[in-house]
């Protein structure tokens, strides 16, 4: 993905940048972006992410997958329609049985940050509901994604 130059820096340590166009429905009686989005497009940055590292195919295979454990946001600019945001997602630690990630939210038409947050998954055995430890596999595919080792819990 090409983006413009000022984006590049901000977005730089994020290994998974994904592209959404704001809608104009997305606009609440305020005029902007009412908040509930910012944390859809989280989560279609997370599932983007999941996806690359095999977690979306573990559950598929294994009903052994992700679960949102909690999630936080700071925003920083109103988003408006017309707009196109670059959804930022990397992960920032490994635990025992979870994954904490970090998020951007880029403007593109005002060439700034328009929010970042924080989220934390759980890896999540679906059959038995019940959390369980990151498969060594998930966790190598983030080590080689983010380029880098994460110390064990």
């Amino acid at each position: 993905m090409s983006t413009p130059d000022e984006m590049e820096p901000l977005l730089a340590d994020y290994r998974v940048v994904i592209e959404q166009p704001v809608q104009w429905g997305e606009q609440d009686l305020f005029g902007h972006v009412n908040h509930v989005h910012y944390f859809r497009w989280y989560e279609s940055s997370r599932i983007a992410y999941a996806e690359r590292v095999g977690l979306m195919h573990l559950h598929r295979a294994e009903r052994i997958g992700p679960i949102l454990a909690s999630i936080a946001n700071d925003y920083r600019r109103q988003l408006t329609f017309p707009d196109t945001v670059h959804v930022g997602v990397r992960v920032t630690r490994i635990g025992v049985a979870s994954i904490s990630l970090e998020h951007k939210i880029f403007s593109r038409s005002q060439q700034a940050l328009a929010a970042e947050g924080t989220s934390t998954l759980v890896i999540f055995d679906y059959t038995y509901q019940r959390p369980t430890r990151v498969p060594e596999t998930i966790r190598k595919a983030i080590e080689e994604m983010e380029g880098r080792e994460f110390p064990r819990s």
